[in-house]
């Protein structure tokens, strides 16, 4: 075939053009592709998708196939990782649970916070990682108290519902053993009127630590200090479900002289464990930004958990072996300080004021906020108002007032008008 000396001059040009233009595409797709990858990782675990579990409940999000099994709406179902979704597949009842967890973790939230400037909003948030706020991309306290109550609450809901009966493939933990006492490094059986027999069922701690672990760590790869962070006050959070487990015993006896006990271990109100992270909020371990400087890492403290557990509480030792990513020790910000510990929340950046409205971290500010005039705790008005005054108006309420008992049962009230002053930021 010949071609024609202009069609000659169109394909040498349009030759010219792609050798000379090509390293610069090139260089363009190797960009955007880069930028890409750099704008994923720079949110890399600053929240949680699989938080917006807790919009399971909502209409139109959960709904039932059969009696006993509900499935998720695929928008919810969508968000959560490919392990999170083989964990949901290998144990059924598993997701209900988390959602429970979830649940739990925001009521909780709200209820430490209602009297502080930050009050674990999470009102008009979308779910998902926005599910609190952005103040989740900040490394503060807050940040960490909502990785370690929402870590507890789903361990304690996953152990719960394994002795209730959701998660098919977990039950409640029987126990065997005798109790023992060591006396001059001989082993011998506690006396007859302390001994006691393991029986009964046993809330399943140890499930709900390894796949709680497994739930909700996943994503966090452990390679910045924010992952590092985030695997810390997960850990921390399970660490108190666990050491906060009593012993529940029954007695049995001839006249209820209790000469045989039979004890199982169960999980402790929840309420308490959020009490004892609250306590750690108040108390946070602030870590230097180089923690990740450290070239000998210590091993795993995660690996740690309360002295004296049973087999019931921790998994076995296979089971116990962490990743790379549980291999580390953080650094305290003051060098003089020791390194945060098991139970401690930690946080590498300071909390914003909380005082003013602030949408774009999802502040509510403290305007309107309910106060207290007389108190001299943090809901006091000179603390929550943020120095800006308040107003104080009084209001008359209807409020049941001389109760009476009468047999039986009914109790009768009466119906009284009381004044109540209330006290409004402004």
């Amino acid at each position: 075939m010949q071609f024609s000396c202009k069609k000659m001059q169109t394909f040498a040009i349009t030759a010219y053009l792609v050798i000379c233009l090509s390293p610069i595409f090139v260089k363009f797709v190797q960009g955007n592709v880069d930028t890409g990858v750099m704008s994923k990782n720079k949110n890399r675990g600053k929240g949680s998708m699989w938080w917006g579990l807790a919009k399971a409940g909502e209409p139109n999000n959960i709904s039932p196939t059969h009696p006993g099994v509900i499935s998720l709406d695929k928008s919810v179902y969508g968000t959560l990782r490919r392990k999170q979704r083989r964990l949901s597949r290998e144990n059924t009842g598993l997701l209900e649970a988390v959602a429970r967890g979830v649940s739990l973790a925001i009521s909780e939230c709200q209820h430490q916070f209602r009297n502080q400037r930050w009050n674990c909003s999470i009102k008009n948030f979308s779910r998902g990682r926005n599910l609190f706020g952005k103040v989740v991309e900040k490394g503060c306290p807050e940040t960490a108290f909502i990785y370690a109550i929402t870590s507890a609450a789903v361990t304690h809901s996953i152990a719960r519902a394994c002795t209730e009966g959701t998660i098919e493939s977990c039950y409640c933990q029987k126990h065997y053993s005798s109790p023992q006492q060591i006396t001059d490094g001989k082993t011998k059986e506690v006396s007859t009127a302390r001994r006691f027999e393991w029986g009964g069922c046993s809330d399943n701690v140890g499930f709900g630590i390894k796949v709680g672990r497994e739930f909700v760590d996943t994503g966090e790869r452990g390679k910045s200090l924010r992952e590092k962070m985030n695997l810390h006050n997960n850990e921390a959070g399970r660490w108190h479900v666990q050491s906060l487990m009593r012993r529940e015993c029954k007695c049995h006896g001839m006249s209820g002289s209790c000469t045989m006990r039979t004890c199982w271990m169960k999980l402790t109100n929840f309420r308490t464990v959020s009490d004892v992270l609250k306590e750690r909020y108040d108390k946070p371990a602030h870590i230097a930004a180089h923690s990740l400087a450290s070239s000998k890492p210590n091993k795993p403290h995660a690996n740690r958990f309360p002295k004296g557990s049973t087999a019931n509480s921790i998994p076995t030792k296979r089971e116990n072996k962490r990743k790379h990513k549980y291999g580390f020790q953080l650094k305290p910000y003051n060098s003089e300080f020791k390194p945060p510990g098991d139970k401690d929340l930690v946080y590498y950046e300071l909390s914003p004021a909380f005082c003013e409205k602030n949408p774009e971290f999802g502040i509510q500010g403290t305007y309107g906020r309910k106060c207290n005039g007389s108190s001299e705790g943090v809901d006091n008005c000179s603390i929550l108002c943020c120095g800006r005054g308040f107003i104080s108006q009084e209001v008359i309420v209807n409020e049941r007032c001389n109760c009476r008992f009468h047999w039986c049962c009914d109790v009768q009230c009466d119906m009284c008008k009381v004044k109540k002053r209330i006290d409004t930021c402004v």
